[in-house]
């Protein structure tokens, strides 16, 4: 007897150990997942403020800020030609360039281009211009310590090029930049709008280069002319004009170009008082003077035209927008206004990640470095201020992980999974909605096929079936249950796939023929003579359901292809394709359904069978006594007290085709698509993390996210889990008295 207190006390903590140490392993497995993702969803910060005077001579204008990749050599072009250097965080001096001017002319213009070009230009007084490029040598000396040496390089020659032939002084100024071509765009002070492509011929022996010059006239601009920029890719100019409106040309053709439109770009009572394009060339970021802030891109329209549309705006400044500067490699760009504050912004998530009062009076200037992690802001009283940034996620907000973005070059919002692409100005897609949607619809089209078949496979294995062929029938369900889902995969992708595309109207007619057929094959079984059916032992009839099943998927088959020729022109697929308009994909939701309720049925059928047959007998026996029929007692006795085990089952059933990984990434397209149709595939969040997470660099936007997809899939399946426990409680104490 101490010997059995003994043992049932030590099982008894055991037990508690093992209990326990299952929740702090789960707790342990959330908190990390929440450690992961938590710093997506962190403010950005700016630290470290440092406030020194502008380096050069008092009464220079500042033209342009720019700093290197290191963020430790800043560069200020004044109005006069001057390039000084200095260090980005103390101001002290690191050089000093003078841009090369002839003698007797002025700057009257500037512009600068794409900020990771280095490329800028100086419009002069006898209408010519100069281009040069800010150049930051690399080297190390004799201590390995790194030394940056920052020089102006011309990169068309140190002769200024002629945009206006008149001789007419340049007074505004736009310039892009490629390896061998330039283009620029020009208002001279006789109101003339020009455009110019300059062509770069290197000879690859001798490594001289020829320039070669194309351009013409612009005409459409009414009223005065404010600002212009040229997209990155130089085939698009947009001009800023009559204080609200922007025209956009198309300059592709340069010595043709064609005006495209005008829009209004600010609300009546608004001016246009900063414009920037943003990295990658596809978006304008339109400041006003009441401190408003919109993006514009190209949007092609049905008839594969392109309109300048309004795609967002942005919290607003507390004054007249003064500068925008642009992020060199992402969709951010910070705004200056005329009470000397900034305001950090990310365009694909709508966020103002910070806003900070710098110096005094206006912002003249201001730039963002290279890497996003540095500010440099001056203000009109001819102060610089230089601060760290860490904004390391911008990207992520709520609207971009749940609700319709409206990406660059895309018709309309969507919702879109894009994580990587093969250039540098692509904007990140990290919408979670079509994965999630993806995940409910594998669970869904797995559940519909799984659920009656466990269930009423349970139901008539614990009710109905024999022992003898209950031993049989009961084992050989559960072991398919070992069956390694990359084989059930496998077989879905390469198998199953083909073959429901081949006979897709005989597959979609099972579903209506193979009841029919059972219910058929009773009937014609109650209507045998006695004297046959009696040689079968009562609960075997459900083996005799064999040779109705398998001919039935051959006739249903057979069929399909008659129905194919009548009603489809022979081909299901094309006509769902081009008369329906529904997307048809050979790996698609029927066939994971299929595959997948193959494997979460054995699991389901496992544990309602167990429940229902672990129903007392003695209530069964009771009911029958009373007067009631074996379906009766099934329905108002056995199933009612079977119900917590059932719901658990399915419950079950259900997270195991959430979780699934292999089946879905064989046997779908794994597209991230926001539809429900049952013949296009989809990407199921573990899908997801399984493709890429050994492609994501640890600590990125990417790797984060996939944490926070796992985390997703975690809290879906303990809240899904702890409700079906809830339920089934409640089921178990309200049955419990039967």
């Amino acid at each position: 007897m101490q010997r059995r207190l003994l043992t049932d006390s030590l099982f008894k903590y055991l037990m508690t150990f093992g209990g326990i140490s299952v929740i702090i392993a789960i707790s342990l497995i959330f908190f990390y997942l929440v450690s992961v993702a938590y710093p997506l969803f962190k403010p950005a910060n700016v630290e470290g403020w440092q406030v020194y005077a502008a380096p050069g001579a008092p009464g220079e204008r500042t033209l342009h800020l720019s700093s290197e990749e290191q963020r430790e050599i800043g560069a200020r072009f004044t109005d006069n030609g001057s390039v000084y250097f200095f260090g980005f965080l103390d101001g002290k001096p690191r050089g000093e360039a003078k841009i090369k001017l002839p003698q007797g002319v002025s700057i009257t213009a500037f512009a600068a281009g794409d900020p990771h070009q280095y490329v800028v230009a100086y419009g002069l007084s006898d209408g010519r211009v100069i281009v040069a490029k800010q150049n930051f040598a690399m080297n190390f000396d004799e201590q390995g310590k790194r030394v940056i040496t920052p020089q102006i390089v011309y990169p068309l020659g140190e002769e200024p090029l002629v945009i206006d032939t008149s001789k007419s002084p340049l007074r505004k100024l736009a310039i892009q930049s490629a390896e061998d071509e330039i283009t620029l765009a020009a208002l001279t002070a006789g109101g003339r709008l020009q455009v110019a492509g300059i062509t770069i011929n290197k000879n690859m022996i001798t490594g001289e280069a020829e320039l070669e010059r194309t351009g013409s006239m612009l005409d459409g601009v009414e009223g005065e002319v404010q600002d212009m920029t040229i997209e990155v890719k130089q085939r698009e100019l947009y001009v800023v004009h009559a204080d609200r409106f922007v025209s956009h040309f198309d300059i592709s053709d340069k010595t043709g170009p064609r005006f495209v439109q005008k829009k209004q770009v600010v609300a009546d009572g608004e001016n246009v008082s900063a414009l920037t394009i943003l990295s990658g060339g596809f978006s304008l970021i339109v400041g006003s003077d009441k401190g408003n802030l919109g993006q514009w891109f190209l949007v092609r329209d049905g008839n594969n035209a392109y309109h300048l549309t309004h795609i967002r705006d942005f919290k607003a400044m507390p004054g007249s927008i003064t500068t925008l500067a642009p992020e060199y490699f992402r969709k951010g760009f910070l705004a200056g206004d005329d009470l000397g504050n900034i305001g950090l912004y990310y365009a694909t998530s709508q966020k103002l990640l910070a806003r900070e009062p710098v110096g005094k009076g206006a912002v003249v200037a201001a730039e963002i470095s290279p890497r996003a992690n540095g500010l440099l802001v001056q203000d009109a009283a001819g102060r610089l201020s230089a601060a760290r940034v860490e904004n390391e996620f911008p990207e992520v907000s709520f609207s971009s992980l749940w609700q319709k973005v409206w990406y660059e070059s895309y018709p309309e919002p969507d919702y879109v999974w894009q994580s990587a692409a093969a250039t540098n100005d692509f904007e990140p897609k990290f919408s979670l909605a079509p994965l999630t949607l993806g995940t409910l619809k594998a669970a869904f089209y797995a559940m519909l096929i799984a659920t009656p078949l466990a269930l009423l496979g349970a139901i008539f294995t614990a009710y109905f079936m024999t022992p003898r062929m209950r031993r049989v029938a009961k084992p050989s369900i559960e072991i398919m249950e070992a069956l390694p889902t990359v084989i059930l995969g496998f077989l879905a992708g390469l198998w199953l796939a083909p073959l429901v595309e081949n006979n897709l109207a005989g597959t979609l007619l099972l579903f209506p023929l193979m009841p029919v057929a059972v219910l058929l094959g009773a009937l014609c079984w109650r209507l045998l003579p006695e004297s046959l059916t009696g040689r079968i032992p009562h609960g075997w009839e459900a083996a005799l359901l064999v040779p109705v099943i398998m001919p039935g998927i051959w006739l249903s088959f057979q069929i399909g292809h008659p129905v194919e020729a009548y009603f489809f022109g022979g081909d299901m697929p094309h006509w769902l394709s081009n008369e329906m308009g529904i997307t048809f994909e050979q790996r698609n939701s029927l066939v994971v359904g299929i595959a997948m309720g193959f494997a979460v049925t054995p699991t389901i059928f496992s544990i309602a069978e167990d429940a229902i047959f672990s129903v007392p007998r003695h209530l069964t026996t009771g009911s029958l006594a009373l007067g009631a029929t074996p379906w009766q007692t099934l329905k108002n006795v056995v199933l009612l007290t079977a119900s917590p085990g059932i719901f658990s089952a399915v419950m079950i059933g259900m997270g195991r085709a959430v979780g699934e990984t292999m089946i879905v990434l064989m046997a779908t397209g794994n597209t991230a698509v926001m539809d429900f149709s049952l013949f296009t595939g989809f990407r199921t969040l573990s899908a997801n993390i399984g493709v890429e997470m050994p492609e994501a660099a640890v600590g990125t936007t990417h790797f984060r996210l996939l944490f926070v997809a796992a985390l997703v899939l975690f809290v879906f399946t303990f809240f899904v889990n702890t409700l079906a426990e809830v339920v089934r409680q409640r089921l178990r104490e309200k049955y419990s008295s039967i």
